[in-house]
């Protein structure tokens, strides 16, 4: 197939003309590098550098962008606001509407184990991209592709209440399709002085989603939203 080699991913040129971006294109395949991928193949770089720079990039355009466009908002609706837009759920969003998953490099075990579909590679891919596009094309580039990428889920007026509370929203949407109470199931990793959670979301008995966060109230809130998202796109 054109555009896409026989280990299953497409090329960044064609990721760089559906965004619309001027972008060096080696510098666009280390964002679409995974560590995994980077691992397997002789421990070259990978794009959680650049990752770390989108990061703060795509924080800044939509803090201003919604400084701007939102007087009347207080800070705590303001910051609430760029939570709901700039969280994994949001970004693995982003990332499922372009199609990015097609152009990542994965090593194989993340391949099989479906890692093109993972909100946390999806999500921290988008950011990578950003962080490309700016070293490549400049700080203004890349607040523009940020805002082109956001403004669908800015126009949803519905998302900016589900994050405020997400664990509310997703039971009051459960209960409004008939799915039953929403319930949690918690796992921790990692030494007590840096430990994670894992939460997952278990809907009409089945797992919904997950989220991980570095407490057990952020995990379930990114279990909710994530699994409120998923079911409001199915409602």
């Amino acid at each position: 197939m054109s555009g896409e080699k026989a280990t299953g991913f497409k090329e960044p040129a064609d990721l760089a003309l559906r965004l619309s971006v001027d972008v060096d294109l080696d510098l666009l395949e280390l964002a679409l590098t995974h560590r995994s991928y980077a691992y397997e193949h002789g421990g070259g770089a990978h794009n959680e550098r650049l990752e770390f720079l989108g990061d703060s990039i795509l924080g800044q355009a939509v803090t201003v962008k919604l400084f701007l466009d939102n007087p009347d908002l207080d800070e705590g609706d303001l910051a609430k606001r760029r939570a709901s837009l700039v969280s994994s759920v949001a970004l693995a969003e982003i990332a499922r509407a372009i199609g990015l998953g097609d152009y990542i490099r994965l090593g194989r075990g993340e391949e099989l184990t479906g890692g093109r579909d993972k909100s946390s590679i999806l999500a921290d891919t988008v950011e990578a991209v950003i962080g490309a596009t700016y070293l490549s094309a400049g700080a203004d580039a890349a607040t523009a592709l940020v805002l082109r990428l956001v403004e669908p889920l800015m126009a949803d007026s519905a998302r900016f209440g589900a994050a405020m509370d997400p664990k509310t929203s997703l039971q009051e949407l459960a209960a409004r399709l008939n799915r039953g109470i929403p319930t949690y199931a918690i796992t921790d990793s990692g030494p007590d002085h840096s430990k994670r959670f894992h939460a997952t979301v278990i809907i009409d008995g089945e797992a919904a989603a997950t989220g991980v966060g570095s407490s057990k109230k952020q995990a379930e809130m990114a279990a909710a939203l994530e699994a409120w998202s998923q079911l409001q796109a199915k409602a």
